[in-house]
């Protein structure tokens, strides 16, 4: 089968795709409870035969689809996780399906369901012997919450790997080839005692007052670490009536870096600072540490390959109705945004793509050697396996993530680039599974840049996937 006839059969899959896409938008579910989401995508590998194996890294809704056999492997990371409160319509206004409930605000709706795509058709080329080797699809749940994967890497499923791959929706089609911030994520429980706050408050100890003075002390904190590192914070309990003394409160912080060392580092002055908070309002404290993830490291080989698959393919085949409709979402998304959303576009792209209703055309790689501040798990494969990723144009430029727009858009034409995403995938995966020698450079490079062994998990052994914990954002 040669990669033209690899990208005929993802043509001749698309409807299924585009159903598959549909279901899962219509049925949105939290981190580690993507129950249905991920069944649907089990049962349409299962049915071409791939062998799966459930509940990876202590996760139900986490596996891995295997086809193939031998040497080399390589995998296509898919995710299919919603976002709580962005239930929307497929509509220009903003009209929730559920007031309060989750939506594809970031479109894994289409992600997972684009690498099974491509992974259906390697396996076409698999048994009509033009590709030799293994393909694996893994199932990543949680990426929202920075969980799936790295606690599929703690488990071990990514090691044996010669390349991953991934995608992601978004505004313009472009490879990926900046670096993420790493990231921990840790809750911080304060334990006082109670009282009455007005009768006998000398009585008490507030663990509200320890949460406080702790945010405080981080406060004074940020002046002494780098500019790229980030620390933010949300008071998920601080007690429920003014007249009782709090005798527990929790704060959540999200340490961002833009490498495992610096964040480390800043962890480490982080329970200096909640030691300190206990001890000035004589509470306990205690930390529950949720996950932790690596900076991202794009591979230039594998990259490159994928930008070779992004050009030969072309264009996203949008319609005129498919303009009409996301003209009216970017139209309900006030100008500041849109300018802030387009801002570390360079100026040449900017002027292409600032008034445009979509950009189906890709774009080449503008952000190498910057810091993306935000953070992806992708970044823990990246440090296993020689990574490449990048975005395929699905929602309006400028568009926010994470909105009811893009929830809107994931129920209607962006589901078109969904083939558009597999074909790249699979194109990608089609020219590594081929070409021993890409692979080896890839190898080397990956060799030169990080070395094997390199990768030690973040999680303590204590460390458990916290179902309890859906709130989180990427």
């Amino acid at each position: 089968m040669a990669k033209e006839a690899l990208f005929e059969r993802i043509d001749e899959t698309e409807p299924r795709l585009r159903e598959l896409a549909q279901t899962i938008w219509e049925t949105p579910e939290l981190g580690l409870h993507e129950e249905e989401s991920a069944a649907a995508l089990i049962e349409a590998l299962e049915a071409e035969g791939f062998e799966v194996e459930s509940g990876v890294g202590g996760m139900p809704t986490a596996f891995v689809a295997s086809y193939g056999d031998g040497d080399p492997k390589v995998g296509i990371l898919g995710e299919y996780d919603a976002l709580p409160g962005l239930s929307q319509k497929v509509s220009t206004e903003r009209d929730p399906v559920e007031r309060g409930g989750p939506g594809h605000g970031c479109g894994h709706n289409l992600f997972g369901t684009a690498g099974v795509g491509a992974a259906i058709a390697l396996k076409a080329a698999i048994d009509d012997g033009t590709v030799e080797g293994t393909v694996r699809f893994y199932g990543c749940p949680a990426e929202e919450t920075l969980i799936g994967k790295t606690y599929m890497a703690r488990a071990g499923v990514f090691d044996d790997l010669d390349a991953a791959l991934t995608w992601h929706p978004g505004d313009l089609s472009t490879p990926w080839m900046g670096s993420s911030n790493a990231m921990n994520s840790i809750m911080f429980t304060f334990e006082g005692v109670s009282a009455h706050a007005a009768g006998s408050p000398d009585s008490g100890r507030s663990a509200l007052d320890g949460v406080e003075l702790m945010n405080t002390g981080v406060e004074y904190m940020r002046e002494h670490i780098t500019d790229d590192a980030r620390m933010h914070y949300a008071i998920t309990e601080g007690g429920q009536a003014p007249n009782v003394v709090p005798a527990e409160a929790t704060v959540w912080y999200f340490v961002r870096a833009p490498d495992r060392e610096e964040v480390e580092r800043n962890t480490e002055w982080l329970r200096d600072i909640a030691d300190a908070a206990a001890k000035m309002t004589q509470t306990e404290v205690s930390e529950r540490f949720l996950t932790g993830c690596y900076d991202y490291r794009a591979n230039e080989v594998v990259s490159e390959v994928v930008w070779e698959n992004m050009r030969e393919i072309g264009a996203i085949d949008y319609d005129e109705e498919d303009y009409e409709f996301a003209a009216e979402l970017k139209a309900t998304v006030p100008e500041d945004q849109i300018e802030s959303n387009l801002s570390e576009v360079p100026e040449e792209v900017y002027e292409r793509v600032r008034d445009e209703a979509l950009y189906p055309e890709p774009v080449e790689a503008y952000d190498r050697d910057k810091q993306m501040h935000g953070s992806t798990e992708v970044g823990d494969v990246s440090w296993i396996a020689p990574t490449g990723q990048f975005s395929a144009a699905t929602w309006p430029p400028g568009t926010p993530g994470h909105s009811w727009q893009i929830v809107a858009a994931n129920g209607d034409f962006a589901q078109k680039g969904v083939a558009y995403a597999a074909k790249v995938l699979a194109g990608a995966a089609y020219d590594l599974l081929t070409d021993r020698d890409r692979l080896d450079e890839a190898r080397a490079e990956f060799e030169r840049e990080i070395g094997s062994g390199s990768y030690e998990t973040p999680l303590p052994p204590e460390a458990e996937p916290p179902f309890d914990v859906t709130q989180m954002q990427g």
